[in-house]
């Protein structure tokens, strides 16, 4: 029997309820241990997939949560109703993050609403494929790089004036940021860069105590993949893998209570973890 979805698709940026099987994002047997008490957290591309899955187990451990999202309205109302049964704050904060003026005014927006920053989880992703370089639009190469790499600077960097030290900086990068694909070049190329802002800006903040590290994810069974691969595609997502299936949310959600729990990974900055279904990469 095959682990991988059906063929499928549906408009991007796709929505959770409409997909078969749907993915399992509610951490719904994760048990919180207070790792993250009184903590106050910003997660981008929060309202589904990995997004919602963090935002229900950082709320499980003790933290408010702000979710930034597109325009996902059902899905982000859903991701706070989780939340808010944990016991915790959901702000919800919808815009384009590909627009620099929303980018600052989600962290203004999460530090008036939640009393403060704490964790920072850039997790916004856009992705669609092509043949080749020469069927890659310069609008579609911009407007990936606003969404992957530039929403994670600007919002870091409007973040950083109110982070204390024990602050802690999560970048969602991708297996594809390590190896390449080619047929997600644009996206790819924004992973690789986030793997090195990830490396720089760790460097920059240790002094000041912030840790920065990255989740490198290889195929997750999210809203995005029947929302920009096709049908047939989707049909074999992950069967690549030694697992030969793609990963759910819930699967990946742990890494980043790992990285925003300072009694777990205080002596852990620069680091990209990788939860990729049983690859090995090469160096």
């Amino acid at each position: 029997m095959s682990q991988t979805p059906p063929p499928q698709h549906q408009p991007y940026p796709g929505q959770t309820g409409e997909m078969t099987p749907e993915p399992r994002d509610e951490m719904r047997d994760y048990v919180g241990r207070d790792l993250l008490s009184g903590r106050k957290a910003l997660i981008t591309g929060g309202d589904s997939g990995i997004g919602r899955a963090v935002a229900v187990a950082f709320a499980k451990e003790g933290a408010d949560v702000a979710i930034a999202y597109l325009n996902e309205h059902d899905d982000a109302a859903h991701t706070r109703k989780l939340v808010e049964a944990a016991g915790r704050r959901c702000v919800l904060l919808p815009g384009d993050l590909a627009d620099r003026d929303h980018c600052a005014s989600v962290v203004e927006q999460t530090v008036s609403e939640l009393g403060g920053l704490d964790v920072l989880v850039n997790n916004v992703a856009y992705q669609q494929p092509v043949d080749g370089l020469e069927d890659l639009p310069d609008e579609q190469w911009e407007h990936t790089f606003d969404v992957n790499i530039h929403s994670y600077y600007r919002v870091t960097k409007a973040a950083l004036p109110h982070m204390r030290a024990g602050g802690a900086i999560i970048n969602t990068s991708s297996i594809n940021g390590l190896r390449g694909n080619k047929t997600l070049i644009d996206y790819a190329t924004t992973k690789g860069a986030i793997n090195a802002f990830t490396y720089s800006i760790a460097q920059n903040l240790v002094e000041r105590g912030i840790r920065v590290n990255a989740v490198a994810p290889g195929p997750v069974w999210t809203p995005l993949i029947p929302a920009t691969l096709p049908a047939e595609k989707v049909g074999k997502f992950g069967e690549h893998v030694p697992m030969q299936r793609p990963a759910h949310p819930d699967e990946i959600a742990p890494s980043y209570v790992f990285f925003a729990a300072d009694r777990l990974s205080s002596y852990y900055t620069g680091e990209v973890l990788a939860p990729i279904g049983g690859e090995t990469l090469p160096g």
